[in-house]
């Protein structure tokens, strides 16, 4: 069944209850209100979102979709975390800044429903659950493990010489950090690929220390799939604990903790809106939101492809999809597609709710547009499924990662490709980057001058100074030409 067209973009806002249509967002203040009658009789009849943006209104529904999905980021990562939840997260931290494990503890048995005897998961445990899993799992973390490497070895800075100048030496070195801490999702769900994606490019920075925390199974471990991964990957440290605690502990530091310098790794709002209280004490990564694609597409591209791609976001519960498309016969396919692939889904039921709520069908008038369109949005993950896809890479500016060709689905990145699947997510492309070895690297500037450089900069030097009212500043040069 076809989307409904010109829908307002506010149709997609998350549900405050399952069985109503979402509250649409506020007009902003000068602005005509919503037309709320005809935002709920098309709340009605939708499957996906669908506006065309060759006309006004469709180009006006776009812009409140574009502020909806950044307000539902928002509300997810902790940005707006004002309020109840974080008071709560405030407490909670506070609790563990002042009694170490024996807070973690408590709140682990309390939110997690398992009384750990020890934080730390010993070596033993580690390298029986690397022995219990089926050698094609080993094999296929191994090749990933080395498919991230390669990638984030590439990436690294290269020594560059000196830049000499008439008795001016200036150059930039780069140090890894001493300790970083990896938050891995766990509980009822596991992903050993956040291990792989996350610790791999830190470990291959040469950061020296890397500990992992996880939240325990209803057993009280972690799954062995994750522990695997860890060995695999080369971590042995590894904690049981999870949520807003886990954050604590690698921030401030316990007893059996010690504190970190940075802490990676995707986790739920509770979790990203400890990492955002605690920056400051330590570097983060970003405050994650809800995985989301935009695959730019024209006639060329499969229809049956091209709503497998979306359904594999929309399946995160939630998850959102967008198809940005000059094309009306592929937009209508998709939609088609759409709805035929998800009855097949054993997630049928959140993809469904992250196609009505969170994503939308997007007609364009041609590839300019379109480009403008992605880059307003800055999307976590860009397919570009053209038929030059290069070309339309050139007016790309901003997306987390970009997969061009009809054989590079999402997955390719989140799994095998090499570089990490931490991305900036609700539209924070537009300034943020993935995570690479990079970001576990200090920049650090040398410089050396003699003194007949420092006699030819000195007039400049004073004067700047002197005007900063820094009177010290010239003093401290004046006296190293006074002999």
């Amino acid at each position: 069944m076809g989307a409904t067209g010109g829908l307002p973009a506010c149709a997609i806002q998350t549900r405050a209850l399952a069985d109503k249509p979402p509250v649409p967002p506020v007009a902003p203040r000068g602005r005509r209100p919503y037309n709320l009658a005809r935002y709920n009789r098309a709340w009605s009849r939708i499957v996906i979102p669908r506006m065309d943006c060759r006309t006004p209104e469709g180009r006006k529904d776009l812009e409140i979709l574009r502020r909806v999905r950044s307000v539902r980021e928002t509300a997810v990562s902790g940005r707006a975390g004002t309020g109840y939840l974080q008071d709560v997260v405030r407490r909670l931290l506070e609790e563990v800044r002042k009694n170490g494990d024996k807070a973690v503890l408590s709140l682990t048995e309390r939110f997690d429903g398992v009384r750990v005897e020890a934080l730390r998961v010993p070596e033993e445990t580690i390298e029986a659950a690397y022995k219990s899993m089926p050698r094609e799992f080993i094999q296929t973390v191994t090749r990933i493990r080395d498919s991230v490497r390669r990638f984030q070895r590439h990436v690294l800075p290269r020594a560059r010489k000196p830049l000499v100048r008439d008795g001016r030496t200036l150059r930039l070195i780069y140090r890894p950090l001493a300790r970083v801490g990896v938050y891995v999702p766990g509980g009822k769900a596991f992903y050993p690929s956040t291990v792989l994606m996350t610790a791999v490019p830190a470990l291959e920075a040469g950061v020296p220390e890397v500990a992992v925390a996880c939240p325990p199974t209803y057993e009280g471990d972690i799954h062995r799939a994750v522990l695997a991964a860890c060995r695999v990957a080369g971590v042995s440290e590894i904690y049981r604990m999870g949520g807003v605690q886990a954050i604590a502990a690698l921030a401030y530091g316990t007893d059996t903790v010690k504190a970190v310098e940075k802490i990676v790794g995707p986790g739920n709002a509770y979790v990203q809106l400890a990492k955002r209280l605690v920056f400051g004490y330590v570097d983060i990564d970003s405050f994650a939101g809800p995985s989301e694609v935009i695959i730019l597409a024209d006639s060329s591209a499969d229809a049956r492809l091209v709503a497998a791609d979306m359904l594999s976001q929309a399946e995160h519960d939630p998850g959102s999809a967008m198809l940005v498309t000059t094309s009306e016969a592929l937009a209508d396919a998709v939609a088609a597609e759409l709805e035929k692939q998800v009855a097949a889904l054993a997630r049928a039921d959140a993809a469904r709710d992250a196609l009505k709520n969170y994503s939308a069908i997007v007609l364009v008038a041609d590839m300019d547009e379109a480009a403008e369109v992605v880059n307003r949005f800055a999307p976590e993950h860009l397919e570009i499924q053209v038929n030059s896809p290069e070309d339309a890479l050139r007016n790309v500016r901003c997306a987390g990662a970009v997969f061009l060709g009809k054989y590079t689905p999402v997955a390719v990145g989140d799994y095998v490709a090499g570089p990490s699947h931490t991305l900036p997510t609700g539209g924070t492309a537009r300034w943020a980057s993935g995570l690479t070895a990079n970001d576990f690297l200090r920049a650090m500037s040398v410089v050396e001058f003699d003194r007949q450089a420092l006699a030819a900069d000195a007039p400049d030097l004073y004067r700047m100074a002197e005007t900063e009212g820094l009177s010290a500043h010239a003093e401290s040069v004046r006296k190293r030409l006074e002999k």
